[in-house]
C-alpha cells in the first residue's frame, strides 16, 4: 500500500530528536495539562492522556517526570489556562507551513512566530491558506531494527486493528490512521508489543517543495531552527522535502 509521508532516515530523526530532549519536556508538559483538563488525570478514562503518556514514553520522558506532571495538572486545574492556536504560512519559494501552540499569551506568541517566519523571508498567513493542502493523520512510525515482525505481518495486524493505510519505508515501516481511530490503533499495537519510535495525530502535506538554492534552504532552516526554540510551539508542519 502506498504511504502518504516522506521520511529523513530514523538515524537523522533520533539525532534531532536527542537534540530536542529540553523542548520535548516542555511540549508534553503542556500537553499533558490540557488532556487533564478536558478528561480527568486518570489515563483509564482519558484517551488522550493516554496517547500523550504513549508520545512521552516514546521519547524516553521519565516515569515520575510524567506521574508528575499528571499531578501537577489535577491539583492546578483552575490555574491551567492554556489556549491553542494554529498560525499558517508560506517560507522560501512557497513551502507551506503550519504552526500549532498551546500559549498562556497568545499576544507573545503571534509576535513570535511572525518574528521566526520573517527572518527567515517568510511570511504568516490567513487561517486556512495552507492547511487545505495537508491530511490530517494518525501517524505510527516503527523502526525496522527494532521490530521483529515482517513486512506483510504488520501491515495484516494494523489494517486488522482499524488502520487505513500501511507504508513500508527505507528503514522504517508507517501506518496512518484515521484520527478518530488513532488511539485504538497506537493501543492495539502497544498490547502487542511493538515498539513505536513516534505515534500521534500529525499534518501531512499532500506534496512536497524542494527548495531551488542553498541560500532558500538556509531560509528555510531559520524558520524551523526559530520556532523550534518557542516554548509555545507545538508541533510544525511543512512540506519541504528535506532531501
Amino acid at each position: 500500500m502506498s504511504g502518504h509521508s516522506k521520511f529523513a532516515n530514523i538515524k537523522h530523526k533520533k539525532e534531532k530528536n536527542d537534540a530536542a530532549k529540553g523542548k520535548i519536556f516542555t511540549v508534553i508538559g503542556r500537553e499533558i495539562a490540557v488532556a487533564v483538563k478536558e478528561g480527568g488525570p486518570d489515563p483509564s478514562n482519558n484517551s488522550r492522556l493516554r496517547d500523550v503518556i504513549a508520545k512521552a514514553k516514546a521519547n524516553n520522558v521519565p516515569n515520575d517526570t510524567i506521574e508528575r506532571g499528571i499531578k501537577k495538572a489535577a491539583g492546578d486545574l483552575d490555574s491551567v489556562n492554556y489556549e491553542q492556536n494554529t498560525y499558517e504560512g508560506y517560507g522560501p519559494s512557497g513551502v507551506a507551513i503550519i504552526v500549532e501552540t498551546l500559549t498562556d499569551n497568545k499576544n507573545r506568541t503571534a509576535a513570535n512566530v511572525r518574528a521566526a517566519f520573517s527572518k527567515g523571508d517568510g511570511n504568516v498567513g490567513t487561517p486556512g491558506c495552507v492547511s487545505f493542502m495537508f491530511d490530517r493523520k494518525g501517524q505510527i512510525i516503527i523502526d525496522k531494527e527494532e521490530c521483529e515482525q515482517s513486512a506483510d505481518e504488520l501491515m495484516m495486524f494494523a489494517l486488522d486493528s482499524g488502520a487505513e493505510d500501511f507504508s513500508d519505508e527505507e528503514d522504517s515501516y508507517e501506518v496512518l490512521t484515521d484520527p478518530e481511530d488513532f488511539s485504538a490503533v497506537r493501543e492495539a499495537f502497544e498490547k502487542a508489543n511493538i515498539p513505536m519510535l513516534e505515534a500521534e495525530v500529525r499534518m501531512i502535506p499532500q506534496t512536497w517543495v524542494t527548495l531551488p538554492s542553498e541560500e532558500d534552504k538556509k531560509k528555510m532552516q531559520r524558520i524551523l531552527d526559530l520556532l523550534d526554540e518557542e516554548d509555545d510551539v507545538q508541533a510544525v508542519y511543512h512540506s519541504w522535502d528535506e532531501e
